[in-house]
């Protein structure tokens, strides 16, 4: 017999790769009995994310709870005749100069008495460096004089800022009307002038409900914020109240009880394993990308060889595995967040909202990669062909809707502005248009059109109606039209195959390749299960990643 030339021995090594390669991971493990490390790795790092996201909603939420309790009780604390309802987005207004003056001194008198009236483990802030106590600042023209009655005006528009410092100690013993402050100059204000006055503080708390979740207690600074503004000059002083919370870590502590620390301690543990397993799914990962890389790179090599034809820039992506990509970008942001929420465990780090961001978009890469393996099977494989095939037309569809979407919003932000409350500025434009496309809202938003301007309100009703015409009867429909062009794109191809490139006509001639026959009796149940639904016409809408 003559001997087969090394070429042909080549093409067959490359075919059984090739063929091995789009294969199911139970496929694998009939072929070659490879286990599926990867597939079981994905399983129990989804068992594993969720459990510690879940721990850490929980803790989050804690702290989510305790500053926005504080916030509001501060309110109720410094706010004179605070109803627990803010108005818009400041929490109250005044009318009159004594309302103005009552309510600044009401809120000092508060502070000074405030281990007396106050319900909450709070303490005043010692802060050599940035000054203690309550800082009060008052913003006014440098100078003028106005005589409204007469049409009048003469103002010099530059500011000036003076402030004033009232330390704790000063006011330990004594109460505000006792001290000589409504007769100082600094709070003889004059109305005609004052642009705002602002008072500012910061106070300590502690953070004890965490001990019955058996977690360390945190150690909170809070930096409050009571401004009176007066920039309109309309007769209305507006009082906003804004309160920022800087997680610290307690200086000095200890608890009785070996409960809460033992449980810390396995916390961290699982962050560790957690850790483990996404830093060995990112090595899978990243191993089985560099072989698809150079299996390309083997395929393009040998269609160039024998057919001397370039391998078309589709057939090049099949070898990219998308759903590996994302795998990645998952692990990497898991282990960075496991960190963070390690040294947040420890109370070594406060930075609550980056762990967030990274475990909750981790997480979410998780579950979206789960979709990858019912891909597998040809009901689910639907889904996928179908997204992955309207993508582009949807992108594109959106960019020329984008641009009408953006003209009417322009539109109604300077017609209907001043006469509509969700018209106002430009970011609540498009969120009332937004609501309009789904459905959302609408008599309200013609019953809310102020009637002072015949010529505006009916502008409105052509204004709406022509949005609403056009973005749910026309834009939605042909946006559901292409999603199910797409649909039936696929269906056809499942009924007749996907049109043939150059990758799948290769692949068709390793369909004679078959592997491990005496194997398949002792494959496990779970990769049997399903197996024999699937017909050999199924490996073209299976090789798509």
């Amino acid at each position: 017999m003559m001997a087969r030339p090394d070429s042909d021995f080549r093409e067959e090594a490359l075919k059984e790769d090739l063929k091995f390669y789009f294969m199911n991971p139970c496929e694998k493990y009939r072929a070659r009995r490879q286990i599926p490390w990867k597939l079981g790795l994905q399983i129990l790092k989804i068992v594993m994310v969720t459990t510690q996201l879940i721990l850490f909603g929980l803790s989050n939420q804690l702290v989510v709870s305790f500053k926005e309790e504080n916030t509001v009780a501060f309110k109720h604390l410094f706010l004179k005749d605070y109803s627990g309802v803010d108005e818009d987005d400041y929490s109250r207004s005044v009318y009159t100069q004594q309302d103005v003056y009552d309510s600044i001194f009401f809120a000092i008198n508060q502070y000074h008495q405030l281990k007396n009236v106050s319900l909450g483990t709070l303490g005043y802030e010692h802060d050599e460096d940035d000054g203690s106590g309550l800082k009060i600042c008052k913003q006014q023209y440098k100078k003028g004089t106005m005589l409204p009655s007469n049409d009048t005006l003469n103002i010099d528009v530059a500011i000036e800022t003076d402030c004033i410092r009232l330390e704790p100690q000063a006011l330990a013993n004594k109460k505000v009307n006792d001290l000589d402050i409504k007769n100082s100059s600094f709070f003889n204000l004059e109305f005609y002038r004052l642009i705002q006055v602002e008072l500012s503080f910061k106070l300590k708390g502690i953070d004890l409900q965490t001990i019955h979740a058996r977690e360390l207690p945190d150690c909170y600074a809070f930096q409050n914020t009571i401004t009176f503004n007066n920039k309109a000059h309309s007769g209305k002083v507006k009082i906003y109240f804004d309160s920022d919370a800087d997680i610290q870590e307690c200086k000095d502590w200890y608890i009785s009880g070996s409960i809460v620390q033992k449980n810390t301690q396995y916390i961290l543990v699982f962050d560790g394993f957690v850790i483990v397993s996404c830093f060995a799914s990112l090595i899978l990962c990243t191993r089985s990308i560099i072989l698809a890389l150079k299996l390309q790179k083997r395929f393009v090599n040998f269609f160039l060889e024998k057919y001397q034809r370039h391998v078309c820039h589709a057939d090049r992506l099949e070898f990219i595995n998308g759903w590996y990509v994302l795998v990645i970008i998952s692990d990497m942001m898991t282990i960075v967040g496991s960190i963070l929420k390690m040294e947040i465990k420890a109370k070594n780090l406060t930075s609550y909202d980056v762990c967030s961001i990274l475990l909750g978009t981790s997480t979410l890469f998780v579950w979206v990669g789960v979709i990858r393996y019912l891909g597998y099977f040809q009901t689910y494989n639907v889904l996928i062909l179908t997204m992955q095939a309207s993508l582009p037309k949807v992108l594109r569809f959106c960019c020329c809707a984008g641009m009408i979407y953006l003209g009417y919003t322009f539109c109604g932000w300077i017609v209907l502005g001043p006469y509509h409350e969700k018209f106002e500025d430009l970011n609540t434009v498009a969120e009332c248009l937004f609501s309009l496309v789904n459905g959302d809202d609408m008599f309200a938003t013609f019953a809310q059109i102020q009637q002072k301007s015949t010529l505006v309100w009916l502008f409105s009703r052509l204004y709406l109606y022509s949005f609403i015409s056009l973005f749910i009867y026309m834009i939605l429909s042909l946006f559901i039209a292409l999603i199910t062009d797409s649909y039936d794109t696929i269906k056809k191809y499942q009924q007749n195959g996907l049109p043939v490139t150059d990758l799948h006509e290769f692949l068709k001639e390793c369909s004679s390749i078959e592997y491990g026959k005496e194997l398949q009796a002792s494959v496990p149940f779970i990769c049997c299960c399903g197996s024999h639904r699937r017909r050999q016409s199924d490996d073209s809408l299976i090789l798509i990643n």
